[in-house]
């Protein structure tokens, strides 16, 4: 069959209405992209639940739709908490701590600038992981009120609009989530020299077997969460006290395999550290520090959780 362009009686050529649909989905993918990441805390569930908007956008009745943003929003979101409820039940039998997939944050999308100043702080705050892994005890209608209200700073009106309740049962879900992320999620400084410069010393004293260096770096009640997903080895718990984590760290770094090689970049809003095994992503490195002293040592290695970095 030809699939020439649609035109009108006297030859006008008529815009396709597939593209027009491409063109708006588009213009909002980053927006989706990012309400689904702070639901669901993986990049590929993120891309997946996108991928079912854009088809739901592209089947409807688009000549019906008055605001395709606050449409494509309701769609995500919703497609986001029933991808979320699936997800949960799976996890209840996670091998091991659970961490969200590292999404790199120094780039947004091809041609999306990257906020600054307090709009960038924001930005940066919500996709944390110290906050991602907060939200993981919140309930899926508590994280897309959460998510929607906080990251995008969506008024509750809209926000009942696009899950379906009051405004009074909103701002109810809204409270219960702030103060459930504002009791369990640490402060940790955010100034990327900072935070390089002490990873930096941090990489050197674990390879150097510098036990004396680490302990003066780690806060005395410092954490290590290490998530290898039953896919690589890791730490089936959270390890407690400096010394215990300056211990398992030197260790650790002893059994490294040869001709590792190491970059820095930002994931989640912070300096990371990614460690490559013959160009192969193997383990991600975040610090959580705070007054100048390593909190909380994040340490992925769940290859699963580590595709998006070999792009």
């Amino acid at each position: 069959m030809d699939n020439a362009v649609p035109a009108r009686w006297d030859g006008t050529v008529l815009p396709d209405p597939a593209d027009d649909a491409t063109t708006v989905f588009e213009a909002h993918r980053p927006l989706l992209q990012g309400v689904a990441y702070r639901m669901l805390g993986r990049v590929a569930d993120a891309e997946d639940v996108v991928q079912d908007a854009w088809l739901r956008w592209f089947a409807a009745d688009r000549a019906e739709v008055r605001e395709p943003r606050a449409y494509l929003v309701r769609i995500t979101t919703r497609l986001a908490i029933d991808r979320l409820r699936q997800l949960q039940s799976r996890r209840e039998s996670y091998v091991g701590p659970w961490l969200p997939e590292p999404l790199a944050t120094d780039v947004l999308a091809p041609g999306q600038p990257l906020p600054d100043g307090a709009e960038r702080a924001a930005f940066a705050e919500t996709v944390t992981l110290a906050v991602l892994v907060v939200m993981e005890a919140l309930s899926p209608l508590e994280r897309a009120v959460f998510v929607l209200r906080e990251a995008f700073g969506y008024p509750y009106a809209e926000i009942a609009a696009v899950l379906e309740r009051s405004e009074a049962a909103v701002r109810q879900l809204a409270g219960r989530a702030r103060r459930h992320v504002a009791e369990g999620r640490p402060r940790f400084d955010v100034d990327p020299g900072r935070q390089r410069e002490l990873t930096e010393r941090f990489l050197s004293a674990a390879a150097g077997g510098d036990l004396e260096a680490l302990l003066a770096m780690l806060a005395a009640d410092a954490r290590l969460v290490g998530d290898g997903g039953g896919r690589a080895k890791s730490s089936l718990r959270i390890i407690e006290s400096a010394d215990r984590v300056a211990r398992f760290l030197i260790g650790v770094i002893a059994m490294l395999p040869a001709g590792l090689e190491l970059d820095f970049l930002e994931l989640n809003g912070g300096i990371a550290l990614l460690a490559r095994v013959d160009g192969t992503p193997d383990s991600v490195v975040q610090l959580g520090i705070r007054d100048g002293r390593i909190e909380t040592v994040y340490i992925l290695r769940n290859p699963d959780k580590l595709v998006s970095l070999a792009r």
